[in-house]
């Protein structure tokens, strides 16, 4: 009698293999053959036994994404740390991380926080900021994930926020009013029928 609910589970699998083997394979299976120790090829078939089921009971239909590829694999570029750069964005957590994280989230966020701003100075003093932010990562040599985000040119910035800023402002701007057409007045004659008449 097994004393543990794992003794019990793996009990549980033993026979159902052993049912597995007799039933599919055709495998006589003795005595002293149950009582040895479960060997890899055992656990792999215990485990696609386990999955097979589960398959037929339809645990797996519905699952969310399903029959989507993998978000993230398709777009041509390794990251050995993936999945902390997707818990960090399915959590939405902010200000934590490798600065090689940090920084590429705020590359991609960074045009429109440009646009937010008002002055070419303040512009100029945001990509300065973030250029310094960028050399000083790459310098540090605590590990972690490289810095693949490249330092902004300052000046080619700047002219596209001017362009932007332009844009919206023309965007912003109402059409010029046309002159409304002057309509041309028709007199009528005074006759009591209400004719028109040709002359005046």
């Amino acid at each position: 009698m097994p004393d543990s609910d794992g003794d019990a589970i793996r009990a549980a699998l033993r026979y159902r293999l052993d049912r597995f083997r007799r039933e599919q394979l055709g495998e006589e299976v003795e005595p002293e053959e149950q009582q040895r120790e479960a060997t890899d090829a055992d656990r792999a078939l215990a485990a696609e036994l386990a999955i097979q089921q589960a398959m037929r009971r339809g645990d797996f239909d519905n699952l969310p994404g399903a029959g989507k590829p993998l978000p993230g694999l398709g777009d041509g570029r390794h990251d050995p740390d993936w999945w902390l750069r997707r818990k960090i964005e399915r959590e939405q957590l902010r200000g934590l991380g490798p600065a090689a994280y940090l920084l590429r989230t705020e590359d991609a966020a960074l045009t429109e926080r440009l646009d937010a701003l008002t002055r070419a100075d303040e512009v100029r003093a945001v990509i300065e900021d973030f250029n310094a932010r960028i050399l000083e990562a790459r310098r540090q040599l605590l590990g972690g994930p490289p810095v693949i985000t490249q330092p902004r040119d300052v000046d080619a910035e700047l002219a596209a926020w001017e362009q932007r800023r332009t844009a919206r402002a023309a965007e912003r701007m109402p059409p010029p009013e046309q002159e409304p057409k002057r309509r041309r007045r028709r007199f009528r004659d005074a006759s009591p029928f209400g004719r028109r008449s040709s002359t005046i």
